[in-house]
Parts: structure tokens; C-alpha cells; sequence
């Protein structure tokens, strides 16, 4: 399954925009979990203009990488349910 989204935001727009698909994505068609996901970014200025991110060395950010969403204490401790 792919999800896009067309044309030039900021960061904040493109979350809530996932948001609201995903949600849509459970809610109409039943999808609770998925194996793995893979987001592209076009890094731009704001202006249209393409840009590379690199780290303080200089060598270019290509992969950013994540095993889920930070687990609060109380979720470790099952204290939220």
C-alpha cells in the first residue's frame, strides 16, 4: 500500500497529513497494523529548491532510522490502561 502526498509543505503539514490518512486507513478500510513502513522525503528550502541535509561532518543524511515510538514509563509499566 502507498500513501502520498503531492506538492510542497512543511514538516508539520506532512505529519498531520499522515495522521489523518492512517486514521482514515484504519477507519475505513480496517487496517490495524503493518509490516514495516518506509517514508521518502524531498528535503526542499521552501522555496522549491532541493536541498541534502548532512551531519556536522559533512557527510549527507540519507537514512534516518527508528524501531517505533519512544515508550513512556507508564507504557513500559502498563500504567495507561
Amino acid at each position: 500500500m502507498q500513501i502520498r502526498i503531492k506538492g510542497e509543505h512543511t514538516i508539520a503539514a506532512i505529519r498531520q497529513a499522515l495522521f489523518e490518512l492512517l486514521a482514515q486507513a484504519e477507519s475505513e478500510y480496517g487496517i490495524r497494523y503493518s509490516i514495516d513502513a518506509t517514508l521518502y522525503i524531498r528535503p526542499s528550502n521552501g522555496f522549491g529548491d532541493e536541498i541534502t541535509p548532512s551531519f556536522s561532518n559533512g557527510s549527507p543524511v540519507k537514512t534516518l532510522y527508528s524501531s517505533g515510538p519512544y515508550r513512556s514509563a507508564a507504557d513500559h509499566y502498563e500504567l495507561n490502561r
